[in-house]
């Protein structure tokens, strides 16, 4: 199964155009969509998921063409949005089990199958009872992934996976969408580079409704090896550096910025070669776009 996405623009009333002409070819397994907030990455989702129409281009999953049939793409389609809307006063399993009713599994025995096999896959079966208004971020993201998942989809659509969750909900929802990956086309859409870097062998980067990079994660990061320096410096002599160099990143380390700046040469005897990491490659495109130029040092 391949998700292709060929030439889709969005402009949206006001004269924002959201999408410009992205192409994209995503394969079964994870695919990363990165991008900062208001890049295009939830338009482009709710494009993909039949939500709203695009002004030009096409979508296929497989031989379905989601814009002239988007009944037989959302048979197809699990999709988890930002924000999870649930009813507070009633349980997981009550919501699931009517989840499953409207994606068609009419059979009250196999739907108590499917509700406790998904409640067991997103680790909510002891908290099956309880009112969704009383759940934890990161449940009722996890209980999400299990309304999702109904149907056994084809194409699964994560937005902002672990936004807003605590370091141990993420790595849990993070090791429930390691395991999706498998059969289906799983596409996270996100502004946090780790959850690219930990889940997903393939990515792309959107930047103001444009993609500038397509490819794999560790061939992007391979292509920067031996271009990023690393340096502490003070706080005082930080936008010193800054104006000079080529700073992708500064973050604090025993209290003291450490700098990382993209150059194809040491930019001074005072930096010592870092090794590339997925924010450099983000960092780096993000700057320079498709076709970055090497960094210039001024001086």
């Amino acid at each position: 199964m391949q998700l292709t996405i060929d030439n889709v623009s969005k402009t949206y009333p006001n004269g924002t155009q959201a999408l410009k002409d992205v192409s994209l070819t995503i394969p079964s397994g994870m695919f990363g969509l990165l991008g900062p907030n208001g890049a295009g990455k939830s338009t482009l989702m709710r494009t993909v998921a039949t939500l709203q129409e695009p002004d030009t281009g096409s979508v296929h999953l497989g031989d379905i063409n989601a814009l002239e049939d988007q009944h037989a793409l959302r048979k197809r389609l699990g999709y988890l949005p930002q924000e999870v809307g649930v009813y507070d006063n009633v349980t997981a399993e009550t919501l699931l089990n009517h989840f499953a009713t409207l994606k068609g599994i009419d059979s009250r025995s196999e739907r108590r199958q499917v509700v406790d096999a998904l409640l067991d896959r997103v680790n909510l079966t002891d908290a099956r009872d309880q009112d969704l208004g009383g759940y934890s971020g990161g449940m009722k993201r996890r209980f999400g992934i299990a309304v999702a998942l109904i149907g056994n989809p084809k194409l699964i659509i994560v937005d902002e996976p672990t936004a807003g969750l605590d370091p141990a909900e993420r790595v849990r929802f993070l090791n429930l969408l390691s395991e999706l990956g498998e059969d289906s086309v799983v596409i996270l859409s996100t502004h946090i580079v780790a959850d690219v870097r930990e889940l997903c062998t393939q990515m792309a980067i959107i930047r103001g409704g444009e993609i500038i990079f397509e490819g794999e994660p560790e061939t992007a990061i391979a292509d920067l090896e031996g271009q990023i320096w690393r340096k502490t410096v003070t706080k005082d002599t930080l936008p010193g550096h800054e104006a000079e160099f080529d700073v992708l990143s500064t973050k604090l380390v025993a209290g003291r910025p450490v700098i990382r700046v993209h150059s194809d040469d040491q930019p001074h005897d005072s930096f010592e070669p870092a090794e590339p990491d997925l924010e450099d490659v983000y960092f780096t495109r993000m700057r320079n776009g498709r076709h970055p130029e090497p960094a210039a040092v001024a001086g």
